[in-house]
């Protein structure tokens, strides 16, 4: 039996079909992966973290991002839906979707996705 490759897609038709999807997908090298729902544990530490940051952040000139926007990583072809992410670059108002110059990025370890979060494998 002859295992069947997956096709590439192309960052664009990733970006393009993200915008219409009503299930979050992260895209790594021209493949891409639905993302699960989170527990309430882990819910309840990313609203945590917002409420701690957010007021340092009022005024300053930053976003801050939970959950729902994409950060693109830089010299690759890589798109994350991180727990949280902060911004204060102007260039990130361009993009609706995507954000490439965060200042921070927060992702809530679990036990599942840990290995994968700290840059291993899928």
């Amino acid at each position: 039996m002859v295992a069947s490759k997956v096709p590439y897609i192309s960052p664009e038709e990733y970006l393009a079909g993200e915008e219409l999807s009503q299930v979050k997908h992260e895209y790594i090298d021209g493949e891409v992966y639905a993302m699960s729902g989170s527990s309430d544990a882990h819910a309840a530490i990313v609203r945590n973290i917002i409420m701690t940051l957010g007021p340092h952040l009022r005024g300053s000139g930053c976003s801050l991002y939970p959950q729902d926007i994409k950060a693109q990583i830089f010299n690759r072809s890589r798109f994350y839906y991180p727990d949280l992410m902060v911004t204060c670059d102007d260039r990130d108002r361009e993009d609706r979707y995507v954000k490439r110059y965060y200042k921070l990025i927060i992702e809530v370890l679990s036990d599942s996705t840990e290995a994968f979060d700290r840059g291993g494998e899928i």
